[in-house]
C-alpha cells in the first residue's frame, strides 16, 4: 500500500505539516483498517488544504468488486474518521445519483481528492470520471420536478408572509430555513449547477448565481436578525419568476 507523500499529489498545501499529518493518519487508518482496499482517496477539507487537527477525515476506499457498500464513522489514532467504502459498481452508480439528487457528494469527495494508494489504477479512472461529471453538472429538473418546486416554495413564501415581529418567531425561522433550502434548490438547478446541504448550501448557492444567492442569504439573516421577512421573500419570488412564476391554483401532483 503506498501513501501519497510516496507519490506527489499536485497541490501547494501538501508541503504543510498539517496537510502531511492528514495523509498520514488516512494511509495509516486505511492500512490498519481495510487491509483489504485495492485504493482509497482523502477528500473533504484535508484535500482542500483547509483542515485544522480536528477535524474529521472524510476517506473514501475502494474495495475489491464483492466488497459491501457501507460508511463507517470510527477514531483511528486520535483521529476521527467518515469512511466511506464502495466497490467499482457500487461508487459508480453514487456517482450517477449524484446527477439525479443534484448533491454530488460521491463526486466531490472523490474528484478533489489526494490519492492514498491505487494497486490497479482503477481510482484514477474513476477520479477522472467523477471530474468529467462534475464538469458535465446535474441532470435538469423535468418538467413535473419543477412544478412540484414552484408549488412548495409559492405556498412556504404564502406562509411566511403572513409572520412577522409580533408572530411566533420559533415557526417564522422554520419557515424561512425551508424557504432558503427549497428556493436554493430550485435557482441551482436552473442554473444546472450543484446543490448542497449545511455549509454546502451558501457555497453552492453563491456558486451558481452570485447576486441572486447572496440576496437570499442576506434576507435570512435579515429575518433571523429582526424577524422582518421581506427581503427574503422579495428574493425567493426573484427565484420563482426564474423559473416560471408562483404556482396555486391549477397545479396536479401526479
Amino acid at each position: 500500500m503506498t501513501a501519497m507523500n510516496a507519490q506527489p499529489h499536485p497541490c501547494p498545501w501538501l508541503g504543510s505539516d498539517q496537510a502531511a499529518a492528514d495523509v498520514r493518519a488516512a494511509a495509516g487508518l486505511v492500512s490498519a483498517r481495510y487491509p483489504e482496499a485495492t485504493g482509497a482517496v482523502l477528500g473533504g477539507s484535508a484535500a482542500r488544504g483547509q483542515s485544522t487537527p480536528s477535524s474529521d477525515l472524510d476517506i473514501t476506499v475502494l474495495l475489491p468488486d464483492h466488497g459491501m457498500r457501507r460508511r463507517e464513522v470510527l477514531r483511528h489514532d486520535g483521529r476521527l474518521a467518515e469512511v466511506f467504502l464502495n466497490n467499482r459498481s457500487d461508487l459508480r452508480t453514487a456517482f450517477a445519483e449524484s446527477r439525479t439528487t443534484r448533491r454530488a457528494t460521491a463526486l466531490f469527495l472523490f474528484a478533489d481528492s489526494i490519492v492514498l494508494h491505487d494497486d490497479d489504477g482503477h481510482v484514477e479512472t474513476l477520479r477522472q470520471e467523477a471530474k468529467a461529471l462534475l464538469t458535465a453538472g446535474p441532470d435538469p429538473l423535468t418538467g413535473p420536478e419543477c412544478d412540484a418546486q414552484r408549488a412548495l416554495l409559492t405556498d412556504l413564501l404564502d406562509d411566511l408572509t403572513d409572520t412577522g415581529p409580533h408572530g411566533d418567531p420559533h415557526e417564522q425561522l422554520a419557515v424561512a430555513d425551508r424557504v432558503l433550502r427549497e428556493a436554493a434548490h430550485l435557482l441551482t438547478a436552473h442554473h444546472l449547477t450543484w446543490n448542497g446541504a449545511g455549509k454546502w448550501l451558501p457555497r453552492r448557492l453563491k456558486a451558481a448565481d452570485p447576486d441572486l444567492g447572496q440576496c437570499l442569504l442576506d434576507g435570512h439573516l435579515t429575518l433571523a436578525r429582526h424577524a422582518d421577512p421581506t427581503p427574503l421573500t422579495t428574493s425567493a419570488m426573484r427565484v420563482l419568476n426564474l423559473t416560471g412564476g408562483p404556482l396555486r391554483e391549477g397545479y396536479v401532483d401526479r
